[in-house]
């Protein structure tokens, strides 16, 4: 399955006792799969994989593959502090099924350029599956240079697709094309889709990112790739307010939930603690920002 177009980042279902809840799950991948994306990403980090014990890890992506029956691609997230680590959740995803691992670098003190190359090329080496590699300062620590970026792609051929979530994406996206001239690069927004038009203006693949309405995002990108640009700006514009309420920090993972229940996938918009749970105001502002974007898209 090739890297492009809309890969939707799955989150983790649970029950309102807080266990995982598979037949959701499931649910979830249909609804989005149904949207017509391109892939799934399970284990990222609005998929709460920091708050899954370990068995939970296997038997998600397990579940995720198996909904799948590979009717698009699935990318699973296996970051890790340690490489050795990293190098095992790589092999239990590609035991699993995925298509591509999704890793950020390695948090560390006093982490340098030259640690993140070498972390990228022994995954490499030793799991035969494509890399994506995930540019989130906030969970590695680390703000990957676009020159970085470029090195690594050219360094190491599996590694030459990128979710870019260090705004400001659009520039960042055009300097790292700039300096990856000739290769083959595949560049992502994440983000909650907050960039997707810009991004995809300045030379990005398309957005993998959680957005509770994938059909929309399907919708800009291919519009765009059409050459109807003004078109695909017109669904864009119409989707930010939800994709910015939604993509709230601390909140963000419940409003999202809590959208998927809404729309019959969850039977619970439940998060693990110490994760916030969604309190009266912010309802009655996701009940106007929705009941807004419903009427607008109709």
């Amino acid at each position: 399955m090739k890297l492009e177009g809309v890969y939707s980042v799955l989150p983790t279902p649970f029950l309102d006792n807080g266990d995982f809840d598979e037949a959701s799950l499931r649910r979830v991948v249909d609804l989005f799969i149904g949207a017509g994306i391109s892939g799934v990403t399970a284990l990222g980090v609005t998929g709460e994989v920091a708050r899954l014990e370990e068995p939970e890890r296997a038997r998600v992506l397990e579940v995720v593959v198996d909904q799948v029956k590979g009717r698009v691609g699935g990318v699973a997230g296996t970051s890790a502090d340690g490489t050795r680590t990293c190098i095992s959740y790589s092999r239990l995803a590609r035991e699993c099924g995925a298509t591509a691992v999704m890793v950020s670098p390695p948090r560390m003190p006093k982490l340098n350029s030259d640690a993140v190359v070498r972390h990228f090329a022994a995954l490499a080496d030793a799991v035969d599956i494509e890399i994506v590699v995930q540019d989130y300062p906030p969970i590695s620590g680390y703000a990957m240079e676009p020159a970085l970026l470029a090195r690594i792609a050219r360094d190491i051929p599996r590694a030459r697709t990128i979710k870019l979530e260090d705004p400001p994406t659009p520039f960042k996206t055009s300097r790292i094309l700039e300096q990856a001239a000739g290769m083959d690069l595949r560049i992502f927004g994440g983000l909650g889709g907050v960039f997707l038009l810009e991004e995809l203006l300045a030379g990005a693949t398309g957005a993998m990112t959680g957005f509770a309405f994938p059909e929309m995002l399907v919708r800009i990108v291919t519009l765009f790739r059409a050459g109807e640009v003004d078109a695909a700006a017109d669904v864009f514009y119409r989707a930010v307010p939800l994709m910015r309420f939604e993509f709230q920090e601390a909140i963000g993972m419940a409003i999202r939930k809590e959208v998927l229940r809404r729309r019959g996938a969850l039977s619970s918009a439940a998060t693990r603690a110490p994760a916030a749970g969604l309190d009266a105001t912010t309802r009655a502002a996701l009940d106007r920002v929705m009941k807004w974007v419903e009427a607008d898209s109709a």
